[in-house]
């Protein structure tokens, strides 16, 4: 039941047959239908190209930096939602991580790694905070992560006094000086191989790596599969309910963490406001991908699919100048088709 839960046997039917029963079996696995909707953006793009702009690999390495944020939040969020929650607290833990990042390494002047080990605890305990309300405490995750992103959001403003913490600092004698800013933030705002790929990119990239050891290589995986899909028979069958889930948070905790760091590089800056509604397209990223909210199913390889077809939707709508409120409401209703169309029959 366990090992049954997870999507590594998604695309199985396509192996075990080649013929017209077997493609058409694929066809209505979440992978394909998950890359179905990606292709369909892609050629969205292609006929919407804004005088062959599209078409330009500036446009798309462009859009895998805009995007690795909310990736990095949706790779925490995945694993949430596979154990059948819900966290909506990550967006205000991602503010408060890049305010504290930004504290400690503008004025206060500590080293990258002791401000990176912080930031990043802070996210753990935050999250591990949430899990222990859902797991011992038996709130639902959707009240236990409203509070903490209420809690998370006025704690950012406490810790940056309610201003943006910025290289300008306040000295001894009263007077404005400006410091200059560590090389960490100009490291994780960089590019690699001739300017093909952005830092903020690969640091994405390898929480999806993460993620998909934890899930598929790890017992922690199994465990999340389980108590998502049954979690009373996932205890009655000797599952860690109550560790596996704080688990899961404190995952998605450290995640946020990572965002609010990566976030801070590319502002410069600890913005208390930052973030604001990120949560929304995680998990919205996350159920594009075909992961349903449901628990117990889905994969960070679809969560994957599901970043990379809203970033080529907000891409493409930039790049032909669509209106804010067109842009909204034409991406709401992009994430309602896709989710009616990966349900399948």
């Amino acid at each position: 039941m366990i090992c049954g839960a997870g999507p590594s046997g998604a695309g199985a039917p396509a192996a075990a047959s080649l013929g017209s029963g077997g493609v058409q079996a694929w066809v209505h696995t979440p992978v394909a239908r998950a890359l179905l909707a990606l292709l369909l953006m892609m050629a969205i793009g292609a006929v919407f190209n804004a005088d062959g702009a599209f078409f330009r690999w500036s446009v798309h390495r462009d859009m895998l930096r805009q995007v690795s944020v909310y990736g990095i939040l949706a790779c925490g969020m995945t694993v949430v939602i596979v154990s059948a929650g819900i966290d909506l607290s990550v967006s205000s833990v991602l503010a408060l991580a890049a305010v504290l990042f930004a504290w400690l390494t503008l004025p206060g002047q500590w080293p990258a790694v002791y401000a990176i080990l912080v930031v990043l605890a802070a996210g753990v305990s935050l999250g591990s905070l949430s899990g222990l309300l859902v797991s011992r405490m038996r709130i639902q995750p959707f009240i236990v992560t409203l509070a903490m992103m209420v809690f998370a959001r006025g704690l950012a403003k406490v810790v940056s006094g309610g201003r943006k913490v910025t290289n300008y600092v306040t000295a001894p004698d009263g007077t404005s000086q400006v410091v200059d800013l560590p090389g960490v933030f100009g490291f994780i705002d960089s590019r690699i191989l001739g300017g093909n790929l952005s830092i903020v990119t690969v640091v994405f990239l390898a929480c999806v790596a993460v993620t998909w050891i934890a899930l598929e290589r790890l017992r922690f995986g199994r465990h999340v599969y389980a108590v998502g899909g049954n979690e009373h028979a996932a205890r009655l069958s000797g599952v860690p309910v109550s560790r596996t889930l704080v688990a899961a948070y404190a995952l998605s905790g450290l995640f946020a963490a990572v965002a609010g760091i990566c976030q801070a590089a590319q502002e410069t800056q600890g913005d208390p406001e930052t973030g604001m509604a990120y949560e929304l397209d995680a998990i919205a990223m996350v159920v594009i991908g075909g992961t349903p909210l449901t628990g117990g199913r889905g994969s960070v390889t679809l969560t994957l699919v599901g970043v990379l077809t809203i970033g080529y939707l907000q891409k493409i709508l930039s790049l032909n100048a669509a209106p804010e409120a067109t842009r909204l409401m034409l991406t709401g209703a992009i994430i309602v088709c896709a989710v009616l169309f990966q349900r399948g029959k």
